[in-house]
């Protein structure tokens, strides 16, 4: 019913790229069970993050490669109503498996996605506007989505300390980190007229400003751990990340000497690396601080 290209489009393995902050939330969370934890994962990573490739390459129609794909064949309608129904299975799957509040979250993610591609609105466009829309949904509402349906816990259980700052700092890592996945795509996005915050950077200012917000963001997570944990898995975020810092490091003197390596192959090794990283952290900490592992 639908063509190979649709599939393709909804880019189903960059979800790798995202699923830290999934694995934050279950670091956190007081009240997880193995059902929750398989619905809330599957809903989130197999169909909502799909949809929402799909939806943004059915309007972005790329011709040059993509965050997921190095050669992006033709969008067709088909890839629309592939990505729509991945929605629609998200939020009914997530309202009868999971609760009324993750389903509405899967829903209000849904739509805020639909407007950052969407041509009537298109907050891609915006270069602060769009990387605010990715920083605070893809981050802090994720982060809480996740929680909600990992705990199976209502709105007011979101709005504590405990949960709103570890979702902030999910935000702050991607504000910090989003940027780079556009830096290979300028010409395509000038083509468009989408002014990224990575287009009115530059290259160079691009690398400038993610390591900033990047040691930003890993000052706070170091005082979040030592606030309201210990000071160890502070180090061990430290340790975990440190082959992200340097491949970071040796890609940005490259680039200072030839622009061209600012291409897609590198960013895409930076991603899986990044991603790699936080991934193994936060299952670790998980492990760690749930003491799950005692169970066996």
């Amino acid at each position: 019913m639908f063509s190979k290209s649709a599939w393709l489009h909804l880019r189903i393995p960059f979800s790798f790229f995202l699923m830290p902050v999934y694995f934050f939330a279950l670091g956190i969370s007081p009240n997880f069970t193995e059902s929750r934890m398989l619905w809330s994962f599957i809903l989130i990573h197999l169909f909502l993050y799909p949809a929402s490739n799909g939806f943004n390459s059915y309007f972005d129609k790329d011709e040059g490669s993509i965050g997921g794909l190095k050669n992006p064949p033709p969008v067709n309608k088909g890839l629309y109503y592939l990505s729509l129904l991945f929605d629609f299975v998200a939020i009914v799957v997530g309202l009868i498996k999971v609760s009324m509040l993750f389903a509405a979250m899967l829903f209000i993610y849904g739509i805020i996605s639909k407007a950052y591609s969407h041509p009537s609105i298109r907050l891609k466009k915006y270069p602060i506007g769009g990387w605010l829309t990715v920083g605070i949904f893809q981050g802090f509402f994720t982060f809480l989505m996740c929680y909600a349906g990992i705990n199976g816990f209502e709105f007011e259980s979101l709005v504590n300390a405990r949960v709103l700052i570890p979702a902030l700092l999910s935000t702050l890592l991607l504000l910090g980190t989003y940027p780079m996945t556009q830096i290979y795509q300028h010409e395509e996005d000038a083509k468009r007229g989408d002014r990224t915050l990575s287009l009115i950077l530059g290259i160079r200012g691009t690398f400038l400003f993610v390591l900033i917000i990047f040691t930003v963001a890993t000052a706070c997570y170091l005082w979040y751990f030592y606030s309201y944990y210990e000071m160890r898995y502070g180090f061990q975020f430290l340790i975990w990340l440190s082959p992200v810092v340097i491949f970071f490091l040796m890609w940005f003197g490259l680039v200072l000497k030839n622009p061209l390596k600012a291409n897609f192959a590198y960013t895409m090794w930076l991603n899986f690396l990044s991603a790699l990283c936080m991934n193994g952290f936060f299952i670790w900490f998980f492990l760690e601080n749930t003491h799950i592992l005692q169970l066996f």
